[in-house]
């Protein structure tokens, strides 16, 4: 079995294994959202924009994005995707050298989830300053809820139409990370198996809150995932709603 990095052969099934088919229900959670800003919200960077699922749905939305993701096989898959409707960039968070000023930035899908809590402050900041006062930040986070649950919930295993998987995780609470090794079993005769390790953070709330306030923001809900409920004890996915402080 061939151990890749983290999102390069696992590029090429992704949409198809990993995936829940929501990106359209995101891009309207959204465009409600950004509805009530006076200012109008017309730009978007879509941070860890993957496979560009969520950017092709903000695009049929009538926003104009770009997007930036650590992959590049990521980004291929995107490119072919999305054509000339979306600006694509590699780039590793915190590291954030674009040029421009958005309305929104948006991160989806556990994509803060794999930035240690000093990089998450250091990406809030960079983030910050390429966003209108008044600019939206929303994104999504494992919760205290989310790590009891993959602890009870160490190995999960399926299939697609051409391929195996299995996921296990190993949390450590006292470090609050979680280790997950994804195997991938094509069947037939469509590749070989192989399999990726990735590490991923439980954030506490309260240095979430702390650091998008270093960072210029304030925080205008947290709430079920990407619902207007507000978040309480049982939340697995919180999403986090905040604008750039004018």
């Amino acid at each position: 079995m061939t151990q890749v990095e983290a999102y390069s052969r696992l590029a090429g099934v992704y949409d198809e294994i990993v995936v829940d088919p929501c990106h359209g229900r995101l891009a309207s959670y959204f465009d409600e959202l950004w509805g009530a800003d006076t200012a109008g919200v017309r730009s978007v960077l879509d941070l860890g924009c993957g496979s560009g699922l969520l950017a092709a749905e903000l695009v049929t939305q009538g926003y104009s994005v770009v997007g930036v993701d650590a992959s590049e096989a990521m980004l291929a898959v995107a490119r072919e995707r999305l054509g000339s409707d979306v600006v694509l960039r590699r780039m590793t968070l915190p590291d954030l050298t674009l040029e421009g000023v958005f309305d929104a930035a948006v991160c989806t899908l556990d994509g803060f989830t794999y930035l240690s809590p000093d990089d998450l402050r250091r990406t809030m900041i960079a983030v910050g300053a390429r966003l209108r006062p008044g600019g939206w930040l929303v994104f999504d986070l494992h919760t205290d809820a989310m790590m009891d649950f993959t602890i009870a919930r160490g190995v999960v295993a399926g299939r697609s139409a051409a391929t195996d998987f299995e996921i296990s995780s190993v949390v450590d609470p006292s470090a609050r990370t979680c280790d997950t090794t994804i195997v991938v079993t094509p069947r037939g005769e469509s590749g070989d198996p192989f399999c990726e390790r990735h590490r991923q953070y439980f954030h506490r709330h309260a240095d979430v809150r702390r650091s998008l306030n270093d960072a210029g923001f304030g925080v205008t809900a947290v709430t079920e995932e990407y619902t207007h409920r507000p978040a309480d004890a049982a939340t697995r996915c919180a999403t986090w709603t905040s604008r750039r402080v004018s």
